[in-house]
């Protein structure tokens, strides 16, 4: 018979498809229970990398109503040793480069460190890390990444732009506040600082200055607090502000591309196949079939054994399927939702109404809405806010007389629908030969 701690409630199988149809943040539970990473705490890992030098970055806890951004952080080099003797407090400990930075007034946290690298003489602790459970084949701590934090440490939100996000907490607990790609507008995205794989918010979602970005009052935040043993999915382009709640914070991640998502192979055979549809109206072939070589370079969907997926088949999974939720799959819901309590997971509802809640500072996550919004339960929550605030309105809020143009401003224009929908036209031309002689307007 099978030791409990090897029972779990859902097979790779079942999670392959769970995560298939998943349309918001969710926890698993139960999963991880004998996974040996769970005994990787911040004592632990000391001791298994010794004198080895990790890169801390260091912010203070002071409020700013601004986002601090990793280019405005200080950082240092130093062992683990150095870190815990620092969390600690202990007078006349070695605290190494940590010296500078009085306890009482900064946070530290040592993030995006690739276990790969970080235990590369090791690297049987890569197997302490088990992915292929969640039916992702293979995968384990070398395609992970290690965060290590303090109380307050935190990661200002943003969206990554590729793939979805599967979190293991290992060590203490971590406030994640997300946001739905349909809120993109209302966080007022950034590409400053410029990280390749990353769009910022320019919003500190805790602290908002609603004088200017008074659209962020919209926003629908889905708040967990996530606890050792439990994951977390993240799906792809999911907006996320992440916090330490407890003195010392561990935690893995492993960024997944999903099976069906177009690679850039496929997404060029698409721009080709409507290069070519352009070029095949401008020669009055509109009602023309595609050619077996145009039929042959269609992208297509495979299954996880690499076997192509018809169209019915997928309407007819997404038709009959149905996302178990329970005590062992818990979804992150809508804040304003009221929260049962749900296997361990600790969720955030609404702790003031719109009247008490003060309206020029969001003291907190949980003041995200000032008790103004509701959502569906739905996978997709259709929220609406019902106010009548606009994205670019407020009663206390005025337009600058004088703007000055930025760098973020040029990156936004060059990726503006306007001109890319320019650019595409220009392309179309080139392809067709109706190039135009003059540069247009």
């Amino acid at each position: 018979m099978a030791a409990p701690d090897s029972i779990k409630p859902f097979s790779p199988e079942d999670i392959q498809k769970i995560l298939h149809h998943l349309q918001q943040p969710a926890v698993f539970m139960n999963m991880t229970r004998d996974w040996p990473v769970l005994h990787w705490t911040a004592e632990h890992l000391s001791g298994c990398l010794g004198d080895k030098l990790v890169r801390f970055r260091l912010g203070r806890k002071e409020e700013t109503n601004t986002p601090l951004f990793e280019t405005q952080c200080s950082y240092v080099e130093a062992k683990l040793a150095h870190f815990l003797s620092w969390t600690r407090g202990q007078a006349g400990t070695d605290v190494g480069p940590f010296f500078e930075y009085p306890e009482s007034e900064y946070w530290a946290y040592a993030d995006y460190k690739y276990i790969a690298t970080l235990f590369q003489d090791q690297p049987s602790m890569f197997e302490d890390v088990r992915w292929s459970e969640f039916g992702f084949e293979g995968r384990n701590g070398r395609e992970s990444t290690l965060w290590i934090g303090t109380e307050g440490a935190n990661t200002p939100c943003h969206l990554d732009s590729y793939g979805c996000n599967l979190v293991l907490q290992v060590q203490g607990r971590k406030r994640w506040h997300l946001f739905p790609p349909d809120d993109t507008v209302n966080l007022y995205p950034t590409r400053i600082p410029y990280e390749e794989s990353s769009v910022f918010s320019q919003v500190d979602v805790l602290h908002a200055d609603l004088r200017r970005f008074p659209a962020f009052q919209a926003v629908r935040a889905h708040v967990v607090t996530l606890q050792p043993g439990q994951v977390l999915y993240v799906p792809r382009h999911w907006w996320h502000y992440v916090e330490s709640v407890d003195p010392i914070t561990v935690s893995v991640n492993s960024w997944i591309e999903l099976e069906g998502m177009p690679s850039h192979n496929e997404n060029m055979q698409y721009l080709n196949l409507a290069v070519r549809a352009s070029a095949q109206r401008h020669r009055g072939l509109r009602h023309s079939e595609p050619t077996q070589d145009q039929r042959d370079t269609r992208p297509v969907k495979r299954d996880s054994r690499g076997q192509i997926r018809k169209s019915r088949d997928l309407v007819s999974d997404c038709v009959a399927f149905s996302v178990p939720f329970g005590p062992h799959l818990t979804p992150v819901r809508c804040q304003q939702e009221c929260w049962p309590e749900a296997g361990g997971v600790v969720t955030e509802g609404p702790e003031v109404s719109s009247d008490t809640a003060p309206r020029a500072k969001l003291a907190s996550a949980v003041r995200l809405h000032q008790g103004k919004y509701e959502c569906s339960p739905s996978l997709t929550p259709p929220c609406d806010g019902a106010d009548g605030m606009s994205e670019n309105s407020s009663e206390d809020y005025e337009e600058p007389i004088h703007t000055t143009i930025t760098t973020n401003d040029l990156l936004d224009c060059l990726v503006h629908p306007d001109v890319i929908a320019h650019v595409t036209k220009l392309l179309l031309q080139r392809h067709t030969g109706n190039r135009s002689t003059t540069t247009p307007s």
